[in-house]
């Protein structure tokens, strides 16, 4: 077990873990990075349709669809959708998760967002990671540090800077055939989130040359010189 190239996406529902950083979670996965998506909450209450309790079972499902068919490994955290709370029995517990899984790097929403479960992952996470690192933390597990970045999503602009560009150019066919797989993703809930994202990933791409890239902002302490390869995260 490689824990040094480990990389966790840490998402508010299911699905925001996929659509801002699943095309960078392939490319690390070619790259042998182990890989990791925590979910804060299902997001089950966005369905115009279907009851949450039914939406549920069908995101999480689909979450393991995504998850196997990338290669990476699924984490559920127990909270409800537009419910999340900043408390610190909620960091504990993540801290605790990120112990165990022991990351590197850390993906996660910017906290310029319109959205109140995005915001409280922002904050939760950046907490979580110095209890993680903590030796004095009454928690399980051994302390661990990780490098957090914040990745690019829709409902997160406000502030967001692009700094880091990951070429996805090779898993980007991959990236979007696990994404079919999600209802939500092919805008059956209202939205489409993959013709956004395919085609913010070519934006992206174009401005540094590449066929596709996602991009990451980094937090005020890390920024120093352009990153452009995964390896340089760590």
């Amino acid at each position: 077990m490689n824990k040094r190239k480990t990389l966790v996406v840490i998402g508010a529902h299911i699905g925001d873990c996929e659509v801002m950083a699943g095309g960078i979670a392939a490319k690390a996965v070619e790259e042998g990075w182990r890989v990791h998506f925590i979910h804060m909450t299902g997001g089950e209450k966005g369905h115009p349709n279907l009851p949450p309790e039914d939406y549920l079972k069908q995101k999480r499902k689909e979450a393991r669809d995504f998850a196997e068919h990338i290669g990476l490994e699924v984490h559920f955290m127990p909270y409800k959708d537009g419910e999340l709370e900043e408390t610190v029995d909620v960091k504990l517990k993540l801290a605790e998760l990120l112990r165990e899984i022991g990351p590197r790097v850390i993906l996660t929403h910017w906290r310029g967002s319109f959205h109140k479960d995005h915001i409280a992952t922002h904050n939760i996470v950046m907490d979580a990671v110095f209890y993680a690192g903590n030796r004095w933390t009454s928690i399980k597990g051994k302390p661990c540090w990780a490098k957090v970045f914040f990745a690019e999503n829709w409902e997160d602009h406000e502030g967001y800077q692009p700094e880091i560009y990951i070429d996805i150019s090779s898993v980007f066919d991959k990236w979007i055939n696990a994404l079919q797989k999600c209802a939500f993703a092919r805008g059956e809930t209202g939205f489409n989130y993959i013709d956004y994202y395919s085609s913010l990933a070519k934006i992206r791409g174009l401005e540094i040359g590449v066929k596709y890239a996602q991009t990451l902002m980094r937090p005020w302490y890390l920024r120093k010189t352009p990153v452009l390869q995964l390896e340089k995260l760590l």
